[in-house]
């Protein structure tokens, strides 16, 4: 002990022989109570009983049925290994369990390290105890690793273990963990493998905790798509099935597509986007592990999704490494094809949309395996992630390749899905800005003073010059200014991702305040009137063909409620001897000249080039005074009929959209109108 201390010699003032401040502990423990006596011994299952948590979760009726987990797993193994094709389940009244596999049966010859005991009865009453350890019996393994066994012995108030071996009977009973009989041998039978019935303990979960017969069933189906060689044979005391049509009191669950088999009927009468499944199964090899990987996919139309995953059939909720390996190989997969194609778009695309939307069912069966936690909930062995990205690469690979039609189709959808998911971001981005609008105000936008948007009104106007004399022409309490840079974006033939970066159109949305398609919210439109404003020539009228365009793609809502108008600003001025009358356009100045004017005197005819060369004076009195001005107001025709509908969505799709070619045709359909007009 003297190298515990700084020297062997004594501290002045300390004791002979006692460290420095040990009687001052020493005195403090002699009036704490805690001594040898307090340390409690728990020996065989006594710890299972005390924290039966730390094995299977919890106490209630939801870990009541881990213990037909880690049975069902135990029988599961022996078919997984070659030795067993038929599992039996049955669930009793008085929550009695029995579950019975023809593998090779529990030894039942003593224990080299327990000689007076049987292997069997070992097994049942130590922890850590059974086959699973040194890879000689299971390749692969889903119990407990020695635990599931003697867990579900020491929670179970009744538990009884037959094995048939050799064709001969043997059979021993346990209650709470340790054996009420000996091991008993039987009479002869023709058939081998291992039984076992048993009944939770009430002084563990309660009087009241009883098996519900849908969860048990849904267990037994899933384990038997797992592993597509086995058959389970389901029965249940129709006792407990009162009040339940949906779950069958006898079943013989076999499906030869295993995995496959299970997505084809959850997804029955569902549309997929592709029809074809990405489905397979091989091995898993490397230097240190020897296993298999099974797997199924399908892309369903309403995307409503799930990623199902076990190992050694034992599911994995909370995923995992394998599923790590599995998603990474998909989206690799997938991105090499769009390489290989020239697809362009894929800088956006993550995994989540490649496999988010999609039913995916993932199996692996490795030697050994590393899970968090007790209850196997998430499997953590590093050596599951390369394994089965490898192998799942290269599946994926030929399946795209294989398959032109659905490999575009998928790629397609996945770009979609991320830019629609890069859009929603920025609206939200976007949306969290517009809660700033009065602090910080978008583009150029002169604001008007009043608070509330009734009575208020937004002039959208081409350019600085005429939003220069539209500023000086407001009235500053109702009337906001919008200048834009000449003629905007056209939203009909541009991608999302131009509209997004367009500043303009960026600086109109926040404006507004009210969000844009499915994120339209009448409530948060800033003014009550929206008025395009510009000049009256051909490249003004262009510029409202897109402002309008705009507004119907993105806020058709805004159209039906009212909300936006034309402002008229005239093409002329006439005057005459201080008579002065505005003209619209040459039609109207040719009737103004013949009625209005007398031929004593020279008319004077001032043609506007541009609203920015309107002085402000005559700015307000001819297009902005809401006494004396004209607008139009943009209404869709028809537009409670559906037919009307679909032609108008036809005709801007036609004259504003992608297809120079659906223009051109418009224009020679319609050219005699054309010369008609004289122009």
């Amino acid at each position: 002990m003297a190298d515990l201390f700084d020297d062997d010699k004594p501290k002045k003032g300390a004791k002979k022989g006692v460290p420095k401040g040990a009687e001052k502990t020493a005195k403090k423990s002699e009036g704490g109570g805690y001594t040898a006596k307090d340390i409690e011994v728990l020996e065989g299952l006594e710890p299972v009983r005390r924290r039966p948590g730390m094995y299977i979760g919890g106490s209630d009726e939801n870990a009541m049925h881990h213990l037909i987990a880690e049975t069902l797993d135990n029988a599961m193994d022996e078919a997984v290994a070659g030795y067993a094709n038929t599992i039996e389940v049955h669930l009793g009244v008085d929550n009695e369990v029995t579950i019975v596999d023809n593998g090779r049966g529990m030894p039942i010859d003593a224990h080299p390290k327990f000689p007076k005991k049987s292997a069997l009865e070992v097994i049942m009453t130590t922890l850590h105890a059974g086959g699973k350890f040194s890879g000689k019996v299971y390749q692969t393994s889903g119990g407990l690793h020695g635990v599931g066994a003697s867990v579900v012995n020491a929670l179970s108030s009744d538990l009884t273990v037959e094995v048939a071996r050799d064709k001969t009977l043997y059979t021993q009973k346990f209650s709470r963990g340790l054996p009420t009989t000996k091991l008993i041998k039987g009479g002869s039978v023709n058939r081998r493998g291992t039984t076992v019935i048993f009944t939770p303990d009430t002084e563990i979960f309660g009087e009241t905790a009883r098996y519900r017969p849908a969860v048990v069933y849904r267990m037994v189906r899933s384990k038997a798509y797992l592993f597509q060689g086995v058959k389970v044979r389901w029965s249940c005391d129709k006792a407990l099935l009162k009040g339940d049509d949906k779950t069958p009191a006898e079943e013989e669950l076999h499906f030869v597509n295993g995995l496959t088999d299970y997505l084809t009927h959850v997804l029955a009468g569902r549309k997929r986007l592709v029809e074809s499944f990405f489905a397979g199964k091989a091995e898993l090899t490397d230097s240190d592990n020897n296993g298999k990987v099974e797997w199924a996919a399908c892309w369903p139309d309403d995307e409503a999704g799930f990623m199902n995953s076990y190992c050694n059939t034992i599911p994995t909720v909370e995923g995992g490494t394998h599923e790590q390996g599995f998603k990474s190989a998909m989206l690799r997969a997938l991105k090499g094809y769009a390489e290989m194609t020239g697809t362009k778009g894929l800088a956006n695309v993550t995994g989540e949309d490649l496999w988010g939307g999609a039913c995916i069912m993932l199996s692996v069966f490795i030697k050994d395996p590393q899970f968090q936690g007790q209850t196997k909930e998430k499997l953590v062995s590093v050596s599951a992630t390369k394994l089965v990205e490898t192998v799942i690469k290269d599946h994926f690979d030929h399946w795209l390749s294989g398959d032109v039609n659905t490999a575009n189709t998928l790629l397609e959808t996945v770009i979609a899905r991320a830019n629609e998911r890069v859009k929603k971001r920025q609206d939200q981005d976007f949306s969290r800005k517009s809660a700033t609008k009065k602090l910080r105000l978008p583009g150029k936008l002169t604001d008007c003073t009043r608070s509330s948007p009734q009575g208020t009104e937004l002039f959208i106007v081409e350019g600085d010059s005429a939003g220069g004399s539209a500023k000086q022409a407001r009235s500053r309490e109702t009337q906001a200014v919008l200048p834009l840079r000449g003629k905007i974006l056209n939203v009909a033939s541009a991608t999302d991702d131009k509209m997004r970066a367009n500043q303009e159109i960026q600086d109109l949305i926040e404006a507004l305040g009210c969000g844009i398609r499915e994120r339209y919210d009448e409530s948060k439109l800033r003014y009550e009137k929206i008025i395009i404003m510009t000049d009256a020539d051909v490249d003004g009228a262009h510029i409202a063909s897109l402002l309008m365009t705009f507004f119907y793609r993105e806020m058709p809502e805004l159209i039906d409620n009212g909300h936006l108008f034309l402002a008229m600003p005239p093409l002329y001025r006439l005057t005459q001897r201080g008579k002065t009358i505005y003209a619209m356009d040459d039609a109207d100045k040719e009737r103004i000249m013949k009625s209005d004017f007398d031929s004593r005197g020279k008319v004077e005819v001032s043609r506007f080039k541009g609203l920015g060369e309107m002085p402000p004076g005559q700015l307000k009195e001819t297009t902005m005074d809401p006494g004396r001005r004209t607008l139009l107001k943009v209404m869709l025709a028809g537009n409670e009929e559906k037919s009307a509908q679909r032609a108008t969505a036809k005709l801007v799709e036609q004259l504003m959209g992608r297809k120079p070619e659906e223009r051109f045709k418009f224009i020679q359909e319609n050219a005699k109108f054309a010369a008609a007009l004289d122009i």
